[in-house]
């Protein structure tokens, strides 16, 4: 059955549309209460991805797949931008969507960079646990930018946005992974900012690469849902690699010695989900 599932090709059309190329900004709003450590493991993620490091596979090679999206001319280079802290929740700690776009204001209104809203563990936002663990979008008119959100889901469902690091919350109940950074929280974010700054990448301004409907597309990673290694099927991430003393489970190495857990993207030349291992 797996078999017959990954035979099926898989396309995302291109609509013609603006991709983010060239260096690319990213802008941090850390909304509520995150520890240093909390902060690290995200910032070194951001770092990664244009760091080659030594040991394969790693982010970087990871994000190497964005490349190849309008025949190569898609290429960007993520770097870490301005940080902001709101760490007494000044929107308070239920979130609507217009709230989102307010704080990620806060980063600017440039054309070539990405403001990230990240909301601690104690924040709902609309359709957080519900439809959504993170999710893009862009600004209109002539100073339009573009914004990401994701959302700390350790003590509002794991099972839904942090897995394979907890029980999911439907289907075949397989024992969760050990997350790379000990934080299950943290490196189920991770995974959903690779999904939403993938897509917002491919796709920003939603004419860009998706398959399906332009309010509610599939974008690069959204497209390969829970695959993480090769052999994935509903309910089993994959084959990834175990580190030997931790036990924790990741396929992507990174700056200082990080290691994390990353999802499939799709690869416009092959058609495919694309995993690193």
């Amino acid at each position: 059955m797996a078999a017959l599932v990954q035979q099926q090709p898989l396309v995302l059309k291109y609509h013609n549309g603006a991709l983010l190329k060239g260096t690319v900004t990213v802008n941090l709003i850390w909304y509520g209460k995150f520890t240093p450590i909390q902060r690290s493991i995200i910032v070194d993620f951001l770092q990664s991805l244009n760091s080659p490091v030594p040991p394969q596979p790693s982010v970087s090679s990871w994000w190497k797949t964005t490349e190849k999206y309008k025949d190569g001319a898609g290429s960007s280079t993520l770097v870490v931008g301005k940080q902001f802290l709101d760490e007494n929740y000044s929107l308070g700690k239920s979130l609507k969507n217009s709230h989102i776009v307010y704080l990620a204001a806060k980063g600017g209104h440039s054309s070539g960079a990405v403001n990230v809203v990240l909301t601690a563990k104690d924040v709902a936002v609309d359709g957080f646990c519900m439809n959504r663990c993170g999710s893009h979008g862009s600004t209109r008119g002539p100073n339009r930018f573009a914004y990401a959100w994701v959302g700390n889901s350790e003590t509002e469902c794991p099972g839904y946005c942090a897995w394979p690091f907890h029980q999911p919350l439907y289907g075949p109940q397989t024992p969760p992974l050990v997350a790379p950074n000990g934080d299950v929280g943290v490196d189920g974010m991770v995974i959903n900012i690779a999904a939403v700054l993938a897509g917002t990448v491919t796709n920003p301004f939603n004419n860009g690469y998706f398959q399906g409907p332009a309010t509610a597309p599939l974008e690069a990673v959204t497209a390969c849902t829970g695959v993480f290694g090769s052999g994935a099927y509903p309910g089993y991430a994959g084959s990834v690699l175990t580190d030997k003393t931790s036990g924790a489970s990741y396929n992507a190495h990174g700056v200082n010695g990080r290691k994390y857990l990353l999802p499939a993207m799709w690869d416009p030349q092959t058609s495919k989900c694309s995993t690193l291992v």
